[in-house]
């Protein structure tokens, strides 16, 4: 193969190992701000609890009391549900993470390819300058037979 084919396949793996990167990041934060929300609405669950219990103690009726219980309720579906969708969030940074692994493995191959040509290509010329110096030596020692 070509070095510059090579050339260009590294190029083309090192651009997709920066985009898994990314994808990998944007992972992380969808992941963070997931459980920045859910830290959100368990806050607001608290506070509008001790809310709850402060009317309570000032005394509520028991319609007032069955509002703020299906309003806690609500929030209690709210925080499950959010808790489900977190495992989504935990599975796309352990995919990513997996994808730029592969990615990043890919690249060094063809790293690996071309250092292995490079090598190839460093071990002809040192054999053809050897040659080189030996037919250069040999003409050296031929001319000196020749002039005695």
């Amino acid at each position: 193969m070509a070095d510059n084919a090579l050339q260009l396949i590294l190029e083309r793996a090192e651009q997709d190992e920066r985009d898994a990167l990314l994808a990998v990041e944007r992972a992380k934060v969808e992941l963070a701000n997931y459980h920045e929300q859910v830290a959100q609405i368990e806050q607001y669950r608290l506070d509008y609890f001790s809310q709850m219990t402060a009317r309570g103690q000032a005394g509520l009726t028991a319609s007032e009391y069955s509002h703020l219980q299906r309003f806690i309720n609500q929030l209690d579906e709210t925080l499950a549900k959010q808790k489900l969708a977190g495992a989504h969030f935990e599975e796309q940074v352990v995919e990513c993470q997996a994808a730029f692994e592969e990615k990043r493995q890919q690249k060094r191959s063809v790293e690996w390819l071309l250092e292995k040509k490079q090598a190839e290509k460093n071990k002809l010329a040192q054999q053809r300058e050897q040659r080189q110096m030996d037919e250069f030596a040999n003409l050296q020692a031929a001319r000196k037979i020749m002039m005695r």
